[in-house]
């Protein structure tokens, strides 16, 4: 067992972790040919995306359900359920926002945003986001370290790419490359500002644990289902598509090497 002190350095430090590489990635991104970030883009999401749909499967649900017996499958399964619908809503919401305020056709603009509101409404949304991988971070590793481990890995897994489609966004959207690259670093922050707040007060969330674990695994299964592989559809050729799909069972494989480590 690791002592409190301990347990807090390993969370600061795979949020802090998750923050430099995500932004030296955006960065990076920068400063590529656009052909060269097309190619990379399609490797990091298929990655991402088998280490985010391991986590949920092999680790997070079988977890949460060990944890809390008395509401059995039903109650995790009908949390990862409600959590679904609940990303569902909060990305239609941008979604209808940033057509609104783009004006046209709504799934057109939301593939190709083209104001300077879209990469606003991004970083809104981006923010939320990073905070509550702070919360649930926090969460993890309260119930298992080695477990946290994997879930921090994971998260910084989906970050890369999700930070290489924010910096897209807002460079199509007028933002300059110095303005993009300094929202990313703040609200890359939130997670660090919503894993300190859960640690503080980590007694609430010890006793929703299992709860947190069913959401947490609903978000991860959310982004991978609705936001990464739909990216993923993009590319239809052969190769390309043998990839994806070797790239995405390496991420489900590498969960699974931690999990009989």
């Amino acid at each position: 067992m690791l002592s409190e002190f301990s347990t807090l350095s390993w969370i600061l430090s795979l949020c802090a972790l998750a923050c430099v590489l995500s932004l030296a990635a955006g960065a990076g991104y920068l400063l590529l040919p656009s052909q060269w970030r097309s190619r990379t883009l399609s490797y990091l999401i298929s990655f991402a995306t088998g280490t985010l749909l391991g986590v949920s499967f092999l680790e997070l649900l079988p977890h949460a359900i060990e944890l809390q017996p008395a509401a059995g499958v039903e109650g995790v399964m009908g949390t990862v359920l409600a959590g679904i619908l609940v990303f569902f809503v909060l990305e239609k919401a941008l979604i209808w926002r940033h057509a609104h305020h783009g004006g046209g056709d709504h799934g057109h603009q939301h593939a190709h945003p083209s104001t300077r509101n879209a990469g606003a409404l991004i970083m809104v949304g981006d923010t939320f986001h990073n905070f509550l991988d702070g919360v649930l971070l926090t969460a993890v590793f309260v119930s298992d370290v080695e477990l946290g481990v994997i879930t921090g890995l994971a998260m910084i897994a989906h970050e890369i790419p999700q930070e290489l489609g924010d910096f897209a966004i807002m460079i199509e959207s007028g933002f300059s490359r110095l303005m993009t690259f300094t929202l990313n670093a703040v609200s890359s922050l939130a997670m660090l500002a919503g894993a300190l707040l859960a640690w503080w007060a980590i007694a609430t969330i010890q006793t929703y644990l299992a709860y947190v674990l069913a959401f947490t695994s609903a978000s991860f299964i959310y982004i991978a289902v609705a936001d990464l592989i739909p990216a993923l559809h993009r590319g239809v050729r052969i190769k390309e598509s043998l990839w994806q799909l070797v790239l995405i069972e390496s991420g489900i494989l590498l969960v699974a090497a931690f999990h009989h480590a």
